[in-house]
């Protein structure tokens, strides 16, 4: 027998998802998931996991509740550890007392999640506080989607002072505005409906409760959506901090390995991006190689790291292999910022960075310096150019090239992923061969795409794909080519 987590997924955003939610899901063996959960949340699921997309669209269900419900049973009694994924917060308007119910009706132990409901979060996000203390001292969370015939006290709720929302309720504006005001609304109540919020997609109209359904028709709006009714609409525009971000409305796909993503990803998000994850690149560990060259670390002048695997891979090699790091007598030189940190965080400082994501960059700082018959070890991927090692033979120093890890393809749980993307950040040469393999030219062809360096730009071109390159060869030059790609945007 195994167990269900009934999980609630936040709002959509991926960052509002709890610490638990993802501790839980690394752990599920199986998947159920709806349209309003999320896919970025299948990031945290094991590659073994199985998913099951159960849809949940209005007017439009791949699974009945009933199918899903008994999916639960069967996959529990199969002795799998079952996520449920459910949008916002499983009890709230989620049908997770359903689901419960059925798994206390079979004995299967279960667990829920909370989640963060969307009748907070998605107004904060279009600036707008569910309270407020001289404008409203309580709020009201009611279902839209059977307005018609909720058994709901109109008279009663509109007499009410405090925030009305209105969760899933965009099919029946009409009713809910009509009912309310038939029973003594004020007219000119202020109201906004909220699109896809907390989303890249997050679209909000202001109005009044008399005029809220026409504006709400008049800019196409479309599920999901919330209404919300009282005078804290008023703050919207000016505590709408989301859609002044420099990059909200934008998706960005990252497609550096998993390990070299996160801190990319989080400038992006503290940027108002949204962010998909797709890893064209896993990293295969070779650092047996370095075995016949430990005897010889004292020796090298030099030790040359062109990336933050390549700092990884060879000081856990020299930990779980009990070396003294105190034999690396040499002067360090790394290329780039993320590379400089990486070397920091295990207790050595680059005597030599080389700002620009290119080896000619490090090789025109190294040059100088280096002597006849130095000695330099450059740990590094499979794939490296040759540039450093041949600028530095030329220089004279006896080098050797140890192959440490290979990037090979990655893996990509859903094809859908990116379809949303707005823009691709490319790296390396070979994150754009196995993007366009697992992607499809076409697709990748269809996208923006800001390469890292001339050398990544050059493959982009190979492949007839358009592209722009970043003005300095840094992950923060990728950020400002796309902070101004949006500003010239905006401008016309």
């Amino acid at each position: 027998m195994g167990k269900v987590f009934l999980i609630g997924a936040g709002p959509g955003n991926e960052e509002l998802v709890t610490i638990k939610a993802i501790r839980v899901l690394k752990k599920c063996t199986a998947v159920l998931y709806d349209r309003l959960a999320g896919q970025n949340l299948l990031k945290y699921l094991n590659k073994d996991c199985q998913i099951y997309y159960c849809g949940k669209e209005p007017g439009c269900h791949y699974k009945s509740q009933e199918e899903i419900n008994s999916m639960l049973v069967k996959l529990s009694k199969e002795g799998h550890v079952v996520g449920r994924i459910k949008g916002g917060d499983p009890y709230v308007f989620g049908r997770g007392t359903e689901e419960a119910l059925e798994l206390l009706k079979e004995n299967i132990p279960f667990e829920v999640v909370p989640g963060i409901t969307s009748a907070i979060s998605v107004l904060s996000y279009a600036g707008i506080p569910v309270t407020s203390r001289g404008e409203s001292q309580s709020f009201h969370v009611f279902t839209g989607m059977s307005a018609k015939k909720l058994n709901i006290n109109w008279e009663s709720v509109a007499k009410l002072t405090g925030t009305l929302i209105f969760l899933m309720g965009l099919e029946n504006i009409e009713k809910i505005t009509e009912y309310l005001l038939e029973n003594g609304k004020d007219p000119k109540t202020p109201a906004a409906v909220i699109m896809k919020g907390t989303t890249k997609e997050q679209q909000v109209v202001i109005g009044e409760t008399d005029n809220i359904a026409v504006k709400a028709r008049e800019k196409g709006f479309k599920s999901p959506c919330i209404i919300v009714i009282g005078d804290v609409v008023k703050f919207s525009q000016a505590l709408n901090w989301y859609e002044k971000s420099p990059l909200f409305g934008t998706n960005i796909c990252v497609t550096r390995a998993k390990n070299a993503a996160n801190k990319l990803n989080e400038k992006l998000l503290d940027l108002g991006a949204e962010v998909t994850e797709i890893n064209a690149i896993k990293i295969k560990n070779l650092s047996e190689s370095l075995v016949g060259y430990i005897e010889k670390l004292e020796l090298y002048n030099y030790i040359v790291i062109t990336s933050v695997n390549g700092v990884n891979i060879f000081f856990d090699y020299l930990k779980e292999n009990n070396i003294d790091i105190r034999k690396l007598k040499g002067t360090f030189a790394v290329i780039g910022s993320a590379t400089e940190k990486a070397l920091r965080e295990r207790g050595i400082i680059a005597d030599i960075v080389a700002e620009e994501f290119v080896g000619e960059n490090l090789i025109e700082i190294l040059n100088p310096k280096i002597k006849a018959g130095d000695k330099v070890l450059i740990p590094c991927s499979k794939l490296s150019r040759k540039a450093i090692y041949d600028g530095l033979v030329q220089s004279g120093a006896i080098v050797d090239i140890v192959y440490t890890y290979e990037p090979i393809k990655g893996e990509i749980k859903d094809n859908n992923e990116f379809n949303k993307v707005d823009v691709v950040l490319l790296t390396s040469p070979s994150g754009v061969r196995n993007l366009i393999e697992m992607v499809t030219l076409e697709a990748l062809k269809s996208k923006k795409v800001i390469a890292i360096g001339p050398v990544t730009f050059k493959e982009l071109q190979k492949h007839g794909i358009q592209a722009v390159m970043a003005d300095s060869y840094t992950e923060d030059g990728m950020i400002e080519k796309l902070i101004k790609m949006k500003e010239d945007e905006k401008n016309g």
